[in-house]
């Protein structure tokens, strides 16, 4: 399935329908830059809106070029989601909270012929190596008939990874790898006929595809220009949200924000989370306050989206520490360092295949996508029932006196004391041991916490070798946009403790 046959399906089948909702609220962006009005989109609309920007870069770059975008969550961005694939070329999201060389660098390594852009960013960015252009122009100059692309193998979106443990790398995502996403979620997650889903995530990460999901079930999506919990219960009351999708820090800064009468507990029937693990105490949070269903996803920008799922069925404390089960078209394997399957129960790193594999990285070639299966540098295990366990990342294993220490092992015992509300578990040099073991917490509301007393929580739980050695404090983790520890800052951070 093209991506554009979504749109033009939905607009003749259910053509006033609302598809597309972004609240009237300020960006994160230059204080000259007015607020954006309150904007919605019917189907027929967006796919009107779509076309226009496909005609648009069809008219001013060639077959299969790259087209950047470099905007704050808007209506028109979800435009050229759907309006670049359309019309035969890439888009390029960039993520607006990274630095204007970031920007230009993946730009540059794209091979970028047109930007679409907020002016108060392009502005910093001051790319010249082609026309900048807002996107809301893009949709609304008149433009020539185009070719539309009819190749679902096509590359349709080069969304460049978080950089969590390096360099971003580029990775194709086709018309093919994304549909495959988007079938098994809403097998996985299924629309309600009134379902009207809430994502805050920024647009230029892979967890759009689940606004297109939600057109391909033919229900809208409230697209936020900004996390604001404290604005959240309008939002929801105003455009009868019924459905969230948070990452985990998300979920813990909104139930600082519930209240009794404010219309969340009636309203939200279900919270699907993901991008970081989450604790039982805060699933007990979430259960006591808003009484909804919770459901996880596991997956990753080369999987097109997500591709384990923990249902509101399997929230259940035996399996609060599982990733999921693999959803429909999906298959899962545990592999050695050289890629040969191991038994159930054995810890290795996670494999996977499906059609929602991307189709490899831009101009590189790691040895991460082989023979249909693409290994996803996570270690984790399956269990005889089917679900999955996601140990750690494989460069977060902290390697202290040749022993190996799993950094989400700690953190989860460390999540079980009351006085933690958030923690990370990083490695840094040592001349004896190689590294040593951090742990860098932020405290919870009105609590002091004593680091001794984390050292022997651990101690009672773990081997020697895993106790932190240094335990810090902070106000927050430094977090990517969706939500992920951003590992190599916290480890800049220590250093310079």
């Amino acid at each position: 399935m093209l991506l554009h046959e979504i749109l033009v399906a939905a607009a003749r089948e259910v053509p006033d329908r609302t598809a597309l909702i972004v609240p009237a609220t300020q960006p994160h962006a230059h204080p000259a830059t007015p607020a954006p009005a309150h904007t919605s989109w019917t189907f027929a609309e967006l796919a009107a809106h779509a076309r226009a920007l496909a005609a648009f870069v069809a008219a001013r770059t060639s077959p299969g070029g790259r087209v950047g975008i470099l905007a704050h969550n808007r209506a028109e961005y979800v435009a050229a989601y759907y309006g670049v694939p359309w019309a035969g070329r890439v888009l390029v999201p960039l993520n607006p909270r990274l630095h204007p060389r970031e920007w230009a660098d993946q730009l540059a390594r794209s091979d970028a012929e047109l930007l679409l852009g907020d002016a108060d960013l392009t502005a910093e960015l001051g790319w010249t190596g082609g026309p900048t252009i807002d996107p809301a122009e893009a949709i609304t100059t008149p433009a020539p008939d185009f070719v539309a692309a009819t190749d679902e193998t096509a590359p349709t979106w080069l969304l460049f990874t978080s950089g969590t443990t390096g360099r971003p790398k580029g990775v194709r995502l086709t018309h093919r790898s994304l549909s495959a996403s988007m079938r098994t979620s809403l097998a996985c997650r299924p629309v309600d006929p009134d379902t009207v889903v809430l994502t805050p995530f920024p647009l230029a990460h892979v967890a759009g595809y689940q606004v297109l999901a939600h057109h391909l079930a033919r229900r809208p999506a409230v697209v936020l220009h900004r996390y604001r919990p404290a604005e959240l219960a309008s939002i929801v009351r105003e455009f009868a949200v019924t459905s969230l999708s948070l990452a985990p820090t998300m979920i813990d800064a909104l139930l600082d924000h519930v209240h009794e009468g404010d219309g969340l507990r009636e309203r939200i029937r279900s919270i699907s989370y993901g991008a970081s693990p989450i604790t039982p105490e805060l699933i007990r949070r979430v259960h006591e306050l808003l009484g909804c269903d919770l459901g996880q996803g596991y997956g990753m920008t080369e999987l097109s989206g997500n591709a384990v799922f923990l249902t509101a069925a399997d929230h259940r404390p035996e399996l609060y520490a599982a990733a999921g089960r693999p959803g429909p078209g999906v298959e899962i394997r545990i592999v050695d360092d050289a890629g040969r399957p191991l038994p159930i129960g054995a810890t290795g790193e996670i494999s996977v295949r499906s059609e929602q594999v991307a189709d490899g990285y831009w101009r590189l070639d790691t040895g991460e996508f082989a023979d249909g299966w693409f290994r996803t540098g996570d270690l984790g295990r399956l269990d005889p029932a089917g679900y999955l366990y996601v140990l750690d990342r494989k460069k977060d294993v902290i390697i202290t006196g040749g022993e190996n220490v799993s950094a989400r092992e700690v953190e989860a015992v460390l999540r079980e004391h009351p006085d933690v509300r958030d923690v990370a578990v990083v490695g840094e040099p040592d001349a004896r041991w190689g590294e040593r073991v951090v742990a860098v917490v932020v405290p919870a509301p009105g609590r002091a916490v004593d680091p001794d007393a984390l050292v022997t929580l651990c101690r009672s739980r773990l081997a020697g070798f895993k106790i932190p050695r240094r335990v810090l404090l902070t106000d927050a983790l430094p977090v990517t946009g969706t939500g992920k520890v951003n590992k190599p800052a916290l480890r800049e951070q220590v250093a310079a403790c």
